[in-house]
């Protein structure tokens, strides 16, 4: 039985548990295969980092007040945070990584960087 290259169907010698005829079939094969997820995970964290950097920039002293205009100004999309962190008062912080924000009265938040 001859067994062919998932990718180009050409005839495949060698071991008798191989699926490519060469490392760029296999390439080509597997970036085809997860194009779809790998670009939501590529976006995903690339608007992670983009948040992060935001955070970082406003908040260099590691606690600072800030308006959500200022925060949307700079591109922050508040859809994308790492974690959630509720204190035992109620209060609810959202987490970029290291980067945290409290939503305050009158469309302030209050940023925080939690220490490690």
């Amino acid at each position: 039985m001859e067994k062919q290259c998932l990718e180009c169907g050409e005839k495949i010698i060698g071991r008798i548990d191989k699926k490519f005829c060469s490392d760029g079939c296999r390439n080509s094969y597997n970036n085809r295969i997860n194009k779809d997820s790998k670009n939501l995970i590529r976006n995903t964290n690339n608007r992670l980092r983009k948040n992060h950097r935001i955070l970082e920039r406003l908040n260099p002293d590691g606690k600072v007040t800030r308006s959500k205009g200022t925060l949307i100004e700079a591109g922050f999309d508040f859809n994308y945070f790492t974690s959630i962190y509720t204190t035992k008062a109620g209060k609810v912080y959202y987490f970029v990584y290291d980067q945290g924000y409290l939503p305050l009265d009158g469309d302030y938040y209050a940023l925080v960087k939690r220490k490690r």
